[in-house]
């Protein structure tokens, strides 16, 4: 099989594809015409199946114990379950990344329209640096990552997007499935975009040890922790103009919340896949939204309210249904649509389209 591997993986930089004398001929390849073929060694097994949330594509016994099948999943990044009789699997000899509270295999499958957007070569890049922030809301060390622009200068000053991952995934989430420093670094070397810092925090807070996730606490952690950490060890403006927060799916209601509940710290925010409310909500008025109701104090607020969403997205409902409650409020709020789901091949689009809007004179 071709010997590819993707650049950014959570779990491994340095590919292994096995060693054929002990492991076999294993692996992947993408095929010409965006199919999926798989060889995965399971001796004895009696079943094996790819499982894309509910959607399977079951391998056919070959020789030697292995297991192979070609099949048209989709394009874009595309996490999956494999399953051998029953049990989840993490195969080594597949790409790596992290969703859904655990280690999963995916493949990105090229989407046409979408090309050279993160491609390396022919642009200068970033850097991204991993922080431990000591927290007074959680009681813990948080992890955050931050970029950096490829021609950062510490003389300088920069504008900061507080950007946020969704439910079962963590800080590494837009670097490496989102690839938002590849994006930005090409958006900058084309000159679409404003030189900024972006920082990526774990949304998936908890406040001690084998406690339930709180899903609501971080909010409070980037108001009374990340930000002053960061404004105290980076060069970066401290105004509202210049400081920004976006997220998908949970990291959107997240940015609701917190540029909502905190117009006096935002001038600018983006909800992915995008909860403006809670999607749990039973419709009661929620206490960050009380700033929607006076259009005046919303157009003095914010210079972009972005929000986005995948047209076969799961949650299309929700977003409609914010639709209407926005629809007789007279507010300036910038809607996208994009094809595709609740998934990462959205999310690169809206970080695409988000980025360019902000830290505008």
């Amino acid at each position: 099989m071709e010997k590819r591997w993707p650049l950014d993986v959570t779990v491994s930089f340095d590919p292994y594809f096995g060693e054929p004398n002990r492991d076999g001929d294993q692996g992947w390849e993408i095929l010409p015409d965006g199919k999926v073929r798989f060889r995965i060694i399971a001796k004895d097994a009696k079943e094996v199946v790819i499982d894309r949330f509910g959607t399977l594509f079951p391998l056919s016994p070959a020789r030697d114990g292995y297991w192979e099948g070609t099949f048209d999943m989709g394009t874009g990044f595309l996490y999956f379950f494999l399953k051998i009789d029953g049990a989840d699997v993490l195969c080594p000899y597949l790409p790596i990344g992290y969703g859904c509270c655990r280690p999963m295999n995916f493949v990105d499958v090229p989407v046409d329209d979408m090309a050279g957007w993160d491609d390396l070569d022919g642009v200068a890049h970033g850097a991204v640096t991993r922080h431990y922030v000591p927290s007074t809301v959680s009681g813990k060390h948080e992890i955050i990552l931050v970029w950096t622009p490829p021609a950062y200068d510490p003389a300088k000053k920069y504008p900061v997007l507080y950007l946020q991952h969704g439910y079962g995934e963590n800080e590494t989430g837009w670097v490496y499935q989102g690839h938002v420093g590849r994006i930005a670094d090409r958006l900058l070397a084309e000159g679409k975009m404003k030189e900024m810092i972006i920082v990526m925090g774990n949304g998936m807070a908890v406040s001690a040890p084998n406690k339930p996730r709180e899903l609501m606490l971080f909010p409070n952690i980037l108001v009374n922790d990340i930000i002053p950490y960061i404004e105290a060890r980076y060069p970066v403006l401290t105004d509202k103009w210049n400081r920004a927060m976006a997220g998908l799916s949970m990291g959107s209601y997240h940015t609701s919340i917190t540029t909502l509940s905190h117009p006096e710290l935002f001038g600018y925010a983006g909800l992915f896949s995008g909860f403006l409310r809670a999607p749990w909500g039973n419709g009661a008025e929620e206490p960050h939204l009380k700033i929607i109701g006076d259009a005046a104090a919303f157009g003095e607020a914010y210079r972009v309210f972005y929000r986005a969403m995948g047209t076969e997205d799961q949650y299309f409902d929700s977003f409609a249904k914010d639709d209407e409650y926005l629809a007789d409020k007279n507010l300036d709020i910038t809607r996208e649509t994009f094809p595709g789901g609740h998934d990462w091949t959205v999310w690169r689009r809206c970080i695409r389209s988000f980025l360019p809007r902000i830290f505008r004179d």
